[in-house]
């Protein structure tokens, strides 16, 4: 039986490519982007001021919004504040309505002669500098409340920041002095334990000496009895053997 043959054929990826020819385009091309169409500097130019006018509607329109929120603001601190800053702004509401008046009667009188206007003119500027003056003792009047105000708030949180301080140290002191207690009790319990553990230790040892000491003495006693045995086991010995002699020196002389 003969291999298989498993070869393959290779293929050119390159002519292969060739031989399928070129490829459809499946979108736009370079060209296509290049010549799309631009807008001129004339429409530019408008599209630019058309930003720059919504721009400035938003500012105007924040500006409103700032001005609606500082009038809620002053309605705010009217009720907040109460009683002598209302006629304050009282006597401003009425100052500023009486410029008013007095400008458009300046205006109507305008027309009438220059000399008149002149006049008008002088007492306006007169007018508003006394307003000008009215304004900044008002302020400073405002200042010197709030002033006062933050320095009574501050001080109130510094007494309390001082009675919590206080009260904390007090607290750490009693936790401290406790701690102190429970340490000493903890040393002096120790240490009657340990010289309660040296006693026995003491006494142990004492008594194991005292029970060597016995041995020793009962051993010695022993020693000194066997040796008193022997001694006379050797003086009956020697006595019996005298005896012997004695008979067998009877005994040939008969």
């Amino acid at each position: 039986m003969g291999k298989r043959d498993n070869r393959v054929p290779y293929l050119n990826p390159i002519a292969a490519a060739r031989a399928r020819g070129p490829v459809p385009n499946s979108g736009p091309t370079i060209q296509d982007y290049l010549s799309r169409p631009r807008p001129s500097w004339e429409e530019v130019k408008e599209q630019l001021e058309k930003k720059k006018k919504g721009s400035r509607a938003l500012a105007d329109f924040e500006d409103r919004m700032n001005e609606r929120w500082k009038k809620e603001l002053e309605k705010n601190r009217e009720k907040v504040l109460g009683g002598g800053e209302k006629k304050e702004k009282d006597k401003e509401k009425e100052k500023k309505e009486k410029k008013k008046e007095k400008k458009k009667s300046s205006r109507h009188s305008s027309s009438s002669s220059s000399s008149s206007s002149s006049s008008d003119s002088s007492s306006s500027s007169s007018s508003d500098f006394e307003d000008d003056d009215d304004k900044k003792n008002v302020k400073k009047k405002k200042k010197r409340k709030r002033s006062s105000a933050r320095r009574a708030s501050d001080d109130s949180d510094t007494e309390s920041e001082t009675d919590s301080r206080e009260s904390s140290k007090k607290k750490k002191k009693k936790l401290d002095g406790e701690k102190d207690k429970d340490e000493k009790d903890g040393r002096m319990k120790r240490k009657a334990e340990r010289s309660h553990s040296e006693s026995s230790d003491e006494s142990d040892v004492d008594r194991d000496a005292e029970s060597k000491k016995k041995k020793h003495s009962s051993e010695e006693k022993e020693k000194i009895t066997d040796k008193s045995k022997k001694k006379k086991k050797k003086k009956k010995h020697k006595k019996h053997s005298k005896k012997k002699k004695r008979k067998t020196s009877g005994s040939e002389l008969d």
